[in-house]
């Protein structure tokens, strides 16, 4: 309950900190008009939970990639990159989430790859969009961008029977200063968590590298969205918690040929949340907004690699 109360009370000072420098508040987001689901054409290899209605994937532990599929990896990863890139070109005030879907879905067709989040377990979308006081998940519909909004844009790909995923959160117009400050550390915190990745380091040392970080900075961390596992399979082990949190399998260590995301959710006010109707969308239950950015990586023996790493940053001022 203190803990709740001390969560609301930093995002109302961040909020006060944004008027008093007339800088835009942001506006609160609720449920859109989400359009029909786009086809896939049928020369695009789907992935199997498409085709058979579930994924394939049996294993206990984290694979260890051979060199053939590291390198299908690097090239689903590159182009999960492009298509970020496409997107982050585009944003502008006024531009729909369902129009970013759009672009999404053809650019990933037009290289023929299938946009992994279609018809994942129902997913109705090519692409995640979640604005604001909107966590993760959300579901591209009819809502313009507005200025002062922060977008989080969730790119996944499947190319030539392997899965790419990234993600990024933007500033669209004019963001109050305690958004900025909290896409800034939200970027920092990704980095902070890849920086310990190593040959013998545990899984868990990524997510109290995160939290640490993040609650220096005054921000929290949603403990339940976790990176993951991934290859000819969108999501397996292991998973990847971005709070202090041990369990066996985060008390694993790494090996070279692991291949993981990263991408922790980061709060400006309580890590509270709610699902909506949609079965997708979580949504803040105090409104604050949060952030999300996430990198595919694989573990080398000298280290750690970026795999859908930045080939530039000149993304607003993030």
């Amino acid at each position: 309950m203190r803990r709740n109360i001390i969560s609301r009370l930093a995002t109302y000072m961040r909020r006060e900190v944004g008027r008093k420098l007339n800088t835009p508040s942001y506006n609160i987001v609720t449920p859109g008009i989400v359009s029909p689901v786009r086809s896939v054409p049928s020369h695009i290899t789907k992935p199997p939970y498409v085709t058979e209605g579930h994924e394939r994937v049996q294993l206990s532990e984290p694979e260890i990639k051979t060199t053939g599929q590291i390198e299908s990896m690097w090239n689903s990863c590159k182009l999960a990159r492009h298509v970020m890139d496409k997107v982050a070109k585009s944003l502008k005030v006024g531009m729909t989430t369902d129009e970013i879907d759009v672009l999404v879905h053809n650019e990933c067709v037009a290289n023929n790859a299938y946009p992994s989040p279609l018809l994942y377990k129902g997913f109705p979308k090519s692409v995640c969009t979640s604005i604001n006081n909107i966590h993760c998940h959300g579901i591209p519909d009819d809502r313009p961008l507005q200025d002062g909004d922060i977008l989080n844009v969730d790119i996944s790909v499947y190319y030539r029977g392997y899965h790419g995923d990234t993600s990024e959160t933007f500033l669209i117009g004019n963001v109050d200063e305690a958004g900025r400050q909290l896409v800034k550390v939200g970027k920092e915190c990704l980095q902070q968590g890849i920086n310990v990745c190593k040959p013998g380091a545990r899984f868990c040392d990524i997510g109290k590298a995160i939290c640490k970080y993040a609650n220096a900075q005054g921000f929290s961390v949603i403990p339940e969205i976790t990176g993951h596992g991934i290859g000819s399979y969108f999501h397996g082990p292991p998973s990847i918690f971005h709070v202090d949190y041990e369990t066996e399998e985060s008390m694993a260590v790494m090996k070279p040929g692991m291949i993981f995301t990263i991408e922790p959710v980061i709060c400006e006010g309580s890590d509270q949340f709610e699902k909506w109707s949609d079965k997708w969308t979580l949504a803040s239950l105090d409104d604050s907004r949060s952030c999300q950015f996430e990198h595919t990586v694989l573990i080398v023996k000298s280290g750690v690699e970026i795999m859908t790493k930045w080939y530039y940053d000149d993304y607003g001022d993030i």
